[in-house]
């Protein structure tokens, strides 16, 4: 069960499809990435003598060499450690001492150019709980903690993908505007199963202008963007009037997305967007908000959907709990819980956080909100947010919405 037989299937299936673009540049097709991949996955295993379960970083903003790497770790049965290419060196230092990765990958040096010179091998046996991507949380309560996401939690999302968010097909492109090392990159593999295009932008992240030439060349793309993107691009696509046709999807998450921008990103862009609500210990899957729900502006609560992160996706089960770990009734607020196949294996060389957070089978995630009786989730914040005042729980999101609607308020 090793993602990398994904990249396999793609190459035989699609062997000729164009699979990989700088910018507007092609640089392989589905073919050539496999074979790049089989050939890092070589001279891993051989040359570097590493062994299944090592743990392998990337260091490195978002550039067509990265999908790349990161099959090539799969292949090679190894543990792919992505880091925030924005990070300081010495949380670069903790997250490579803590996670004991053997290598790291950085662009354009003579020794990576040397990984594809390697005899290509054919991806390695992994089981379904075999750790695939070690993710380091941001670390806002501490140092960071590796989360330990298997092949199955990804084939989970994977699947989830196509169920709760997105159809994808062939002539579809997905742009990795965001950081391949979180969320933007994790959507990879539904790409690749569909054998769709994959386009780095020529930036290396996110610029409003180059997306939207970006869709008027590719057509049909798709990318992972956070709030304060989606506004951005947004004001660019209004400012310019520029034509957003070739945009097919813009899945957004990772923080608060606030009703009067979804609103003004519907009227300016139309029925692209799908919001996703999910983190590292559950990647990219908690809950969905649909396109369809997002447009229904005839359903009599959909001032109050559009403010939520949606329902369960399909593979997953949501709950909401009191201090007690029971269940609180339709409406209240408790801490959200879910269970399922998405959810970490735990935290690396961690069981007392481990334990903290996974109890009797669900996980804990810290975040606080409530459920209606259609199952739409409402987030207020994360739990450790919450102001008390006068015995009142003030949630900050509440008192935000409310300032931005204020004509002097832009952000």
């Amino acid at each position: 069960m090793n993602l990398a037989q994904l990249l396999v299937r793609a190459a035989r299936v699609h062997p000729s499809a164009p699979a990989l673009f700088h910018g507007e540049r092609l640089v392989c097709d589905y073919r050539g990435l496999a074979d790049r991949a089989a050939r890092i996955a070589g001279s891993l295993s051989g040359k570097a003598g590493l062994k299944a379960g090592d743990r392998v970083a990337i260091l490195m903003a978002n550039c067509p060499e990265y999908l790349e790497a990161l099959y090539g770790i799969w292949f090679a049965g190894l543990v792919a450690v992505p880091i925030n290419a924005k990070l300081h060196a010495r949380e670069v230092e903790y997250i490579l001492g803590d996670s004991g990765a053997r290598e790291m990958y950085v662009p354009g040096t003579p020794e990576y150019a040397e990984l594809l010179a390697a005899q290509p091998m054919a991806p390695l046996h992994r089981e379904p709980d075999d750790v695939a991507w070690l993710f380091y949380t941001s670390g806002t309560t501490g140092r960071p903690k590796g989360v330990m996401i298997t092949h199955r939690n990804l084939f989970a999302m994977t699947m989830c993908y196509f169920t709760d968010v997105d159809a994808v097909q062939r002539g579809d492109a997905i742009v990795y505007a965001a950081p391949m090392s979180h969320g933007a990159g994790l959507y990879n593999f539904a790409h690749v199963l569909a054998g769709a295009r994959h386009v780095v932008p020529a930036s290396g992240g996110f610029e409003p202008a180059e997306l939207v030439a970006l869709a008027s060349h590719h057509r049909n793309i798709s990318l992972f963007a956070a709030p304060t993107m989606v506004k951005r691009l947004v004001e660019h696509v209004e400012g310019a009037g520029a034509d957003c046709a070739g945009f097919k999807t813009i899945v957004y998450g990772g923080g608060p997305m606030y009703v009067a921008d979804i609103e003004r990103a519907l009227a300016v862009m139309g029925n692209r967007f799908v919001q996703i609500y999910g983190q590292g210990e559950s990647p990219m899957t908690i809950t969905a908000l649909s396109r369809e729900h997002l447009a229904a502006r005839g359903h009599p609560r959909h001032a109050q959907r559009i403010a939520s992160v949606g329902v369960a996706q399909s593979l997953v089960e949501v709950r909401i709990a009191d201090s007690d770990g029971k269940d609180v009734a339709s409406g209240e607020t408790g801490e959200v819980l879910v269970r399922g196949d998405t959810v970490m294996r735990g935290y690396w060389n961690n069981p007392e956080a481990t334990a903290q957070v996974l109890r009797d089978g669900w996980l804990y995630t810290g975040d606080v909100g409530s459920l209606d009786d259609d199952g739409f989730l409402t987030l207020k914040d994360r739990s450790k947010d919450v102001i008390i005042s006068g015995g009142s729980n003030i949630y900050p999101r509440e008192v935000e919405e409310v300032l931005l609607k204020h004509p002097g308020v832009r952000e």
